[in-house]
């Protein structure tokens, strides 16, 4: 259980209303809570390793890693694990990701597929009514049915076990003395229990654990312990991830997942889910071969399926290679960007799922051939949505197209990336989430963290009675997911790392990174810096206010036709960006460059360990 300044509990008792208060006065010895904001930098320079992350206290911890002697696997793992304390609306041991690596002694890229499974028991109607329409989204998420098997533990202890140079008992220490000490609530934190209040609220162990005692957010400056949290992480350091997977622990994820804690304040019935011990005890987080694409003499690469990153990403640079866009207005750079985009989600969308499921065209999706087909629809006028699907298999044809099909899309945009460079060379980009902010808002009672709500990935009907989709629920299958973690050599060399959260706009911001960065010959913190704009097969593009407002846009409105929403977030501040990304470059002779946001989500954590 979670324990409180004891000036504010009193406080809450005493009141029983919600807290005005923006700060509290800590009790002697609560110092220990590091401070959360001073010291964190969107930019570092030096050598010895590198990692950047949204929160200070995580990157704090891969740092801390490196300079004991761990490389970037061990990094990797320890930020992530302090990420699950620090950041728990959006990741921790009850959610999953996906990992690539590169091996600087083997000069070779690797990637971990810890993507969620569906329990056995899952149906391809999971989330259809008796009359076979699709379930309200918010009724599916906040329930049992929503949550699949965790990867995350599996992703981490393989990950280490393969490549790191510590164990996977040490990797957790930093996030153990962290969920000890405790943390100090930011402005970022309260928003996001501001905009989780009603999944929290539903459930006894989750309003216990992160709520003050009259159920409201934890006002800014309070500090939050999670003594549960660092237990859970102790015993899986002291007996490994079969604690998780066939232990006790997985006892008490199939009951919560099965018997919600329900508190009586939902406004949704809350369904059981179907996940038994079993499902837990056959999870695997099998490694899996990287995606690939040369695009101006670089190698991109990125997460195969059931990831859609990298494939989307690889088959727009291949539709953008016809044209030399560092050369051209600007506009019209950004207008094939944007049409590029949407023809590659239209095949994203139409072809793409779990490939242990289903027949993913990957090599037709990036052969450079089958982009030509793609690139020759590019004309002078934006295309209509949803643009049709090509037909990635051989022989590719003309330029053409089959039929359209649109997909409802529920990812959520609440995940987070962490990029860490150590002094050998390795890298690891990784991307990992619970899904929608606070998951499904279940707390497992005792344990200290929230469980995914992953399942709702998958579509809940196909997009007309009879058609093809091959991201249907299946017992045992894994979702489509967008997550893109990304590696880019140059010469056989590590270049440069990057990756976002942001849903299915994850797939548009890496791109734009890479467009900004490798074209518009921007340095790469301009390049994650710079305003984005999303097209995903829509009939307008999603664009934050800076681009939304400029120039640029206006110009691609009159000149070729291209519609823009504003991405908003009156109801949720954490929503008025596309995505929050890291990234880290190398700039020769040992120096690392790490950038993280300067804004969005309240800024990123950029260090390294000699600046």
């Amino acid at each position: 259980m979670r324990t409180r300044p004891l000036a504010l509990t009193v406080l809450a008792l005493a009141t029983g209303a919600l807290l005005a208060v923006t700060t509290v006065s800590l009790p002697a010895g609560a110092g220990a809570a590091r401070e959360r904001t001073a010291g964190k930098q969107p930019l570092a320079v030096g050598t010895g390793g590198a990692v950047t992350s949204a929160d200070l206290d995580a990157s704090r911890a891969g740092i801390d890693v490196l300079r004991h002697g761990g490389n970037a696997i061990d990094a990797a793992v320890a930020t992530a694990g302090a990420l699950g304390v620090t950041e728990p609306f959006v990741a921790g041991p009850g959610g999953g990701g996906f990992m690539v690596i590169y091996l600087a002694h083997q000069h070779r890229v690797v990637t971990i597929d810890g993507r969620e499974k569906c329990p056995a028991k899952c149906t391809s109607t999971m989330f259809q009514d008796s009359s076979g329409r699709p379930m309200d989204f918010e009724h599916a998420r906040r329930s049992g049915m929503a949550v699949g098997v965790p990867g995350m533990v599996a992703t981490w202890a393989d990950a280490v076990r393969q490549y790191g140079r510590h164990s996977f008992g040490a990797d957790l220490q930093p996030a153990i003395g962290i969920a000890k000490r405790g943390f100090r609530v930011d402005r970022n934190f309260h928003q996001q229990e501001e905009a989780s209040l009603a999944d929290l609220q539903s459930f006894t162990s989750s309003r216990q654990l992160f709520l003050t005692p009259d159920g409201q957010p934890l006002p800014i400056g309070s500090v939050l312990h999670n003594p549960d949290l660092a237990r859970t992480y102790q015993l899986l350091a002291e007996r490994g991830p079969d604690f998780l997977y066939r232990g006790k622990l997985a006892t008490d994820i199939a009951r919560t997942v099965q018997h919600p804690p329900v508190s009586g304040q939902s406004e949704f019935p809350i369904e059981p889910g179907v996940m038994t011990r079993q499902d837990l005890a056959d999870y695997t987080a099998p490694n899996r071969n990287p995606t690939h694409v040369r695009y101006r003499g670089l190698d991109v690469y990125g997460m195969a399926p059931p990831s859609s990153g990298g494939i989307t990403v690889g088959e727009a640079l291949n539709i953008l290679s016809r044209w030399k866009l560092g050369s051209q207005p600007r506009a019209r750079a950004m207008f094939e960007y944007l049409e590029a985009s949407r023809l590659a989600f239209a095949d994203r969308n139409a072809y793409i799922g779990d490939s242990d499921y289903v027949n993913v065209p990957q090599h037709g999706l990036l052969d450079p051939k089958y982009a030509a087909t793609r690139s020759c629809l590019i004309g002078d006028h934006a295309l209509s949505s949803p643009a049709p699907a090509g037909h990635p298999y051989q022989p590719y044809g003309g330029c053409g197209a089959s039929s359209a099909a649109g997909v409802t899309d529920h990812e959520g945009r609440h995940t987070n990336h962490l990029v860490v460079v150590d002094r050998w060379g390795n890298v690891v980009s990784y991307t990992n989430t619970i899904e929608q902010i606070a998951g499904t808002g279940m707390t497992v009672p005792g344990r200290g963290f929230l469980l995914n709500n992953e399942m709702t990935d998958f579509d809940f009907a196909p997009p007309a009675q009879g058609a093809y989709d091959p991201n249907l629920p299946a017992g045992g299958k894994r979702p489509r997911s967008s997550m893109s973690p990304t590696i880019v050599l140059k010469n056989g060399a590590f270049d440069f790392a990057v990756g976002s959260p942001g849903g299915s706009t994850i797939i548009t911001t890496v791109l734009q990174i890479l467009l900004n960065h490798i074209d518009f010959r921007m340095s790469l913190p301009d390049a994650l810096w710079a305003p984005r704009v999303s097209q995903r097969n829509a009939s307008q593009s999603q664009a934050e206010q800076a681009f939304y407002d400029s120039a640029l846009a206006k110009r691609l409105t009159d000149r070729y036709g291209e519609g823009f929403s504003l991405v908003t977030g009156a109801q949720q501040p954490l929503l008025s960006y596309i995505g929050d990304a890291t990234g880290v470059q190398s700039l020769g002779g040992g120096r690392l460059q790490a950038v993280a946001e300067k804004v969005r989500e309240g800024g990123g954590s950029a260090l390294v360990v000699n600046p």
